[in-house]
C-alpha cells in the first residue's frame, strides 16, 4: 500500500510518502519555496515525494491529511461567536482562507495533481502520535502529545501497541500549555507559530 501524507494551511506545510509502511520520502515545502515556515499547499513537496517513489498521484492508494478541517472549523466559528463583536474583524479576514483552501483539500488535490482517489482526515493529535510511534521501533509505548490546539484537543495521552494507537485522555481548548508557550513567545516580541524555537534557545 502507498500512502501520501500532507499537512498545510497552518504552518510548516509538508508531505511524506510511505510504501508498505516504510518512509520513502518526507520534506517540508519551505525547502522548495525558500519561505520560512511556508504554510501554503505543499505542491512542490508532494511532487518531490511522488517523483522519489517513482509514481503518479493516482497510483497512491490513499492520501492522509493531518487533521479534521470540519471539526477545527467548528471550533474556530465557536470562538468567533463567543467573542463577537470583538472578533468580527478577524472573522472577516480568516473566512476566505477557510472556504477557498482549508475546506477544499480534495478539490486542491484534484486541481494540482488530478488525484481522484481516497482522502482520509486524521485527528490532529493522533497524527502527532503516529508520527513518533510508528517510526520509533517500539512495539508498545505510552504516548503523550502537547500542542497549541488541534481540532479541540490541546494535549493527549494514549498508548501504542503493534499497529494500533489508542488515545485514552485529552485536554481540550481553551486549556493549553502550547498556547501559553505561544503567548509568552508573543509577549517577548517574537512571532507565534514561528519563533518558539528562539524562546527555547
Amino acid at each position: 500500500m502507498i500512502i501520501l501524507g500532507i499537512s498545510c494551511f497552518y504552518h510548516d506545510s509538508a508531505a511524506c510518502i510511505l510504501k508498505e509502511g516504510e518512509i520513502v520520502a518526507a520534506v517540508a515545502e519551505e525547502r522548495f519555496t525558500r519561505k520560512k515556515h511556508d504554510n501554503g499547499f505543499p505542491k512542490y513537496a508532494i511532487d518531490f515525494c511522488l517523483r522519489r517513489a517513482g509514481i503518479s498521484a493516482n497510483e497512491v492508494d490513499l492520501i492522509s491529511f493531518y487533521e479534521k478541517p470540519l471539526i477545527k472549523f467548528e471550533r474556530v466559528i465557536s470562538q468567533h461567536l463567543q467573542h463577537f463583536p470583538k472578533s468580527a474583524k478577524v472573522y472577516v479576514e480568516s473566512m476566505g482562507s477557510w472556504f477557498n483552501e482549508k475546506l477544499q483539500i480534495k478539490k486542491l488535490l484534484n486541481k494540482e495533481f488530478h488525484y481522484c482517489g481516497k482522502v482520509v482526515f486524521i485527528p490532529h493529535h493522533l497524527s502527532h502520535a503516529a508520527s513518533v510511534f510508528y517510526p520509533s521501533g517500539f512495539t508498545k509505548a505510552a504516548i503523550v502529545t502537547i500542542d497549541g490546539v488541534g481540532e479541540w484537543a490541546t494535549a493527549t495521552m494514549g498508548f501504542g501497541k503493534d499497529s494500533e494507537i489508542k488515545i485514552e485522555k485529552e485536554i481540550r481548548f481553551p486549556h493549553s500549555l502550547g498556547l501559553l508557550y505561544s503567548a509568552m513567545t508573543t509577549y517577548l516580541g517574537f512571532k507565534a507559530n514561528n519563533d518558539e524555537y528562539k524562546v527555547m534557545g
